[in-house]
């Protein structure tokens, strides 16, 4: 009944006035009379009327504009339009656990300054001692503090707020209020101040000084309606051309229910992706902690200070500690992993710069902290001031997309090397005794004699576990050998200069190179029988080589087993065909009938029927072989070509014979000599003659030498059989040319 105007209450009338105002009650928005609502009862006497009505008392509040309001306070009559008032109280001092030694050293001087007061003695040297070891014992404090430290110091209860900077770093602040499409979130709050007579838009995560507030504020935690403010003021200062400045000091957005029912997701997105397109200059400073996307939802700009103590983490050391090692006593350990700390976030790009506090933290000089928060705004801004809008978005995107990287020959921490990546153990430790390996080798023999018993493959790991070892122990019988004979320290700086060549074009580095390593290799062969360790060398080298000639041959064999199966199967598909199963058949009972005892007595058809059976097998296998990319060799090519590789071998030998004579090697020496003092490029037509000289001289001794030896009998008689062949293959064909090759080389 507040609702009903003073108008119409009265306390007495004619029964014509009460007529009007029953009619007045009962044209009430659905026509139902207001005595049958129950809620209010009209008492109607013949002569008189009353209504009455019970008033709710309401406390008075000062807004918009208090009694006393004083139109001089700095930043002008508006700021008596906001909630944000000084604390008519200090707040308590609250000092964290790593701060108690401090505590110890601060009760100390107050005892002293006290026992001088009262006994009236000097004791200001000891107040000063004491004094100087505190500010000693405070810097050592705050100069090496671990990163649950400042995790602690960022969430501090005195930290200065957002509103506490805002009102210390502008001449005026007008708060603004809203989303326009639900209620107005105290966690964020927005508004247009002035630095130095130019506007900026402000928005920040509040969080309360007391119990009280912090409930009001829901402890700087935000709803959707928050982030839908700070985007209506995003898109309100890029219109009016007014720099945007956020301060980031939350614990993360406000995370239930009912905010996931109205979309915090899609809230913290659209601001995501709004920021990056608007065209005026951002700047995010991070007061306290910034957690996750609540803190990230306004975050996205083109620089991001953050003051010393800050952290920044996309999940707080407690809830990383309880996901990953399952109790949040580990969060010390989380915080120094997660590298949240402002100098570890300068470190990995995601923070552009530093801004320092007080020791004791913000909250230990509040004024000062803001000071530099105003001196890293103003200098980050003309910066920002001095690029047009494209470089402007061009730089916030590079800022984001340039987060992340790798880091190369880094050394890395042994302990945590370890834990990366497990160790692999080497198949064997080098310096193994011979009667250890033999004993190895005659348990392999054994394991490849019993595969052969049963048939079956070979142990193909063995002889590769086996090989393996056997290169381990050559290489470290070498590596010893070269340390006894004194050739390490030469070995070592040629591979320095053989890395250096790699990399380097000049040809005349690469050639010394190559006469130092052949002069290294000489020198080592012909003292290595005097290395201490040779025989053991010498008989793990050979029996290297033993072991691989078996594998080898494994190999082989399994592939000729694999090879011959496959052409049994292939002949077998051959003999299966129908017609010529049918063929054979036929013939075979043929002779059955005929009743022949022996293979003599086969007549000359049955002979010749035999014969094309044959012939057309062999036909068809050798397609099948074609297609399988082998060759079917007659017998008389095969020894035709057996003996053109004897020859060929014979006439090799003489020809090494021929050039290790002294003559001829002298004749060569000279060739070589007269070739390298000539020159590439540039030859006189003098030069050119001398050398072809020598060179055709050099040919005729190897000719004559060749002419006038067996072989050119051989050679005659074998080049008789050629053309007496008929049937010549092209391997043969191929093994001729390449003697002839040979013979026209020399």
């Amino acid at each position: 009944m507040a609702s009903i105007p003073h108008s119409l209450v009265m306390s007495s009338g004619n029964l014509a006035s009460a007529a009007s105002v029953s009619d007045l009650l009962r044209s009430s928005s659905s026509g139902v009379p207001l005595k049958s609502l129950g809620r209010t009862r009209f008492g109607v006497k013949r002569s008189e009327m009353s209504v009455s009505a019970k008033l709710r008392k309401v406390k008075k509040h000062e807004y918009p504009w208090p009694d006393d309001a004083d139109l001089n306070v700095k930043g002008g009559p508006l700021v008596h339009l906001s909630h944000f008032k000084p604390l008519k109280e200090k707040p308590k001092p609250v000092t964290l656990d790593f701060e108690k030694p401090l505590m110890d050293l601060q009760k100390k001087i107050v005892d002293v300054q006290k026992m001088a007061n009262e006994t009236g003695l000097d004791f200001s040297d000891q107040i000063i001692l004491l004094e100087t070891k505190y500010q000693q014992a405070l810097k050592d404090l705050y100069t090496h503090l671990t990163p649950i430290q400042r995790v602690n110091i960022a969430r501090h209860p005195n930290r200065p707020t957002f509103l506490d900077h805002i009102f210390n770093i502008t001449e005026r602040f007008v708060e603004l209020h809203g989303d326009r499409c639900g209620y107005d979130d105290p966690a964020i709050v927005t508004g247009i101040g002035t630095i130095d007579g130019k506007n900026y838009m402000f928005m920040g995560h509040q969080k309360g000084r007391n119990t009280k507030e912090n409930i009001q504020r829901n402890f700087g935690m935000p709803t959707p309606h928050g982030y839908r403010k700070a985007l209506r003021m995003m898109y309100y200062a890029d219109h009016h051309g007014f720099p945007i400045i956020t301060f980031i000091d939350t614990p993360g957005a406000y995370a239930d229910l009912k905010s996931e029912e109205l979309g915090q997701g899609e809230a913290i997105a659209h601001n995501l992706r709004t920021m990056f397109g608007l065209k005026v200059p951002i700047i995010s400073i991070v007061i306290g902690e910034g957690g996750s996307g609540g803190a990230l939802a306004i975050g996205c700009a083109n620089k991001m200070l953050m003051l010393e103590n800050a952290v920044f983490y996309v999940a707080s050391p407690e809830a990383c500690a309880a996901i990953l090692w399952k109790s949040a006593k580990a969060a010390p350990k989380a915080a120094e992993k997660l590298k949240i700390t402002s100098g570890e976030l300068c470190k990995l790009g995601i923070a552009d710069g530093i801004i320092p506090e007080p020791l004791g933290g913000a909250h230990a000089d509040p004024h000062w902290t803001s000071q530099q928060i105003k001196t890293a705004i103003l200098d980050s801004m003309d910066e920002l001031n001095k690029m047009d809008t494209e470089n402007l978005l061009k730089h916030r995107s590079l800022k984001y997309r340039k987060i992340g990287g790798f880091q190369e020959g880094v050394p890395v921490d042994p302990k945590k090397k370890v834990n990366m990546k497990k160790k692999e153990e080497p198949i064997v430790k080098p310096g193994k005794s011979c009667e250890e390996l033999e004993g190895e080798v005659e348990d392999l023999k054994q394991k490849i004699l019993k595969a052969k018993e049963s048939s079956s493959l070979p142990p193909e790991e063995g002889l590769n576990e086996m090989l393996k070892k056997l290169k381990i122990e050559v290489d470290y019988e070498f590596s010893e050998a070269m340390k006894s004979l004194g050739l390490k320290d030469k070995l070592t700086s040629l591979q320095e200069d053989f890395d250096k060549a790699r990399n380097s074009q000049d040809q005349a580095l690469t050639i010394s190179l190559k006469d130092k390593i052949e002069k290294l290799k000489h020198e080592f062969k012909q003292i290595l029988h005097t290395a201490p360790n040779y025989p053991s060398l010498k008989y793990k080298a050979d029996m290297l080589s033993e072991i691989s000639k078996a594998k080898d041959h494994s190999e082989n064999n399994s592939k000729a087993s694999a090879l011959k199966q496959e052409i049994n199967i292939k002949f077998k598909e051959v003999l299966d065909r129908p017609d010529i199963k049918s063929k054979m058949e036929a013939l075979k009972s043929e002779i059955e009938a005929s009743g022949l005892q022996s293979v003599t007595e086969l007549s000359e058809d049955q002979k010749e029927k035999i014969l094309q059976i044959k012939q057309e097998i062999e036909v068809e296998l050798g397609e099948i072989l074609k297609q399988m990319d082998l060759h079917v060799q007659p017998r008389s090519v095969s020894n035709m070509k057996n003996k053109v590789e004897e020859l060929n071998q014979e006439t090799m030998a003489v020809m090494e014979d021929m050039i290790n004579s002294s003559d001829l090697k002298n004749q060569i020496e000279l060739l070589k000599l007269e070739k390298a003092k000539a020159g590439q490029n540039n030859l006189s037509p003098e030069t050119k003659s001398k050398i072809q000289a020598m060179e055709d001289e050099i040919k005729k001794t190897i000719f004559d030498a060749m002419n006038s030896s067996a072989l050119k009998e051989k050679y005659e008689r074998l080049t008789s059989e050629l053309s007496n062949e008929e049937d010549n293959s092209s391997s043969v064909d191929e093994s001729r040319v390449n003697f002839e090759a040979k013979r026209s080389f020399v």
